[in-house]
């Protein structure tokens, strides 16, 4: 009796361990299929370059995640290059991007009249091209997508103009002179101050939107006038953090209205604090997603041009030399008055983030 428990206990073991390792089989076929599925798809799947200037100014960290996670959605690959602010290595980056294949390269270009020889490398490779945020000049790319630029800068003249209705003296701080952007925001900046009493004393660039530039530039601008002045327009928020940085030490801060453009957290809490008036919010989750969405298309050999597809650019922009697709957004200004409503009702930042230095 006992032996043929034994014997029985011999082949339940045995047949146990068949059913066991058939199981593992099969487990592992279904891997190795479906390892073999992502890899074809991965292998003909749309393939997007995308190289940023650097990541020093924060938005850039959210548009490279919205970009990548909608580009993603859409089936594609997403390369992401940084070139922290050299323009060498972001030409270096973008060739390696055309030796890689890519269907479509997205640039925020550090200096765009410096990448236009790489640019059209691309073209000639079959490689589209979107310029993103910052236009690329005599390159001939396939899309510009940006927000209106000038009326960025309207936003902010206006800003100082009711801050300082009966005009005043202020410092101008753009940003890189090398990009184009920037003096487009200059032109519509300038244009909204016309006529209003208010006079531009000390202007000047930070290259590489090199925040402590502007800690600089405001204690020169200072010393150059007397000490005295009435206003700051700042190029983005990081300038404006340093800008208020250096009027703080001057007793100035809180005194005198300084605007500037990204609507970035800090700039929120400074707003609500009363050291910065406006800023001017941009929907960089909104840019990010929609030059996604472009880059897919084009790599599918989409029309961005024909009105009677759902995705289209309905005007053109001259790049100097070309006509090319362009593809606006609008900004709007954020003051006290309307922080709640725009930027946190709109989910840009959380409350308890933005009110963290108001009791």
């Amino acid at each position: 009796m006992n032996s043929w428990k034994r014997i029985l206990a011999v082949v339940m073991t045995a047949l146990l361990a068949s059913v066991l390792l058939w199981g593992c089989g099969e487990d592992t076929r279904r891997t190795v299929s479906k390892t073999a599925a992502e890899s074809e798809a991965e292998e003909n799947g749309v393939r997007i370059g995308i190289s940023f200037d650097s990541f020093v100014i924060e938005r850039w960290l959210r548009d490279r995640d919205v970009f990548t996670a909608t580009a993603q959605n859409l089936g594609a690959q997403v390369n992401v290059q940084n070139a922290n602010g050299e323009v060498k290595e972001q030409i270096e980056q973008i060739e390696y991007l055309i030796d890689k294949g890519m269907d479509v390269i997205a640039i925020i270009a550090i200096d765009g009249d410096a990448l236009c020889s790489v640019v059209k490398k691309a073209k000639d490779r079959g490689i589209r091209v979107i310029c993103y945020d910052r236009l690329i000049r005599g390159a001939g790319t396939d899309l510009y997508i940006s927000f209106d630029n000038t009326r960025v800068g309207e936003l902010m003249g206006e800003a100082l103009v009711k801050a300082l209705p009966q005009g005043g003296r202020i410092f101008e701080i753009q940003g890189s002179s090398s990009d184009n952007n920037v003096s487009m925001v200059r032109e519509g900046f300038e244009s909204a101050l016309s006529g209003t009493g208010i006079e531009i004393v000390y202007s000047t660039f930070c290259d590489n939107w090199l925040a402590e530039l502007a800690f600089d530039a405001v204690n020169e601008g200072l010393e150059s006038n007397g000490g005295s002045i009435d206003g700051v327009m700042c190029g983005n928020d990081d300038l404006a953090g340093q800008a208020i940085r250096a009027l703080t030490e001057h007793k100035l801060a809180g005194e005198i209205p300084v605007v500037a453009q990204d609507a970035e957290l800090s700039a929120c809490q400074r707003i609500m604090e009363g050291t910065q008036t406006m800023t001017v919010y941009k929907s960089v989750d909104r840019e990010a997603q929609m030059a996604a969405r472009f880059a897919v298309a084009l790599a599918n050999g989409e029309d961005i041009t024909d009105p009677e597809t759902d995705l289209h650019t309905e005007e053109t922009i001259s790049d100097g030399q070309y006509e090319i697709p362009y593809y606006p957004l609008e900004p709007e200004a954020v003051t006290r008055d309307n922080m709640d409503e725009v930027i946190i009702e709109g989910g840009f930042h959380q409350r308890e983030d933005v009110y963290l230095n108001v009791d």
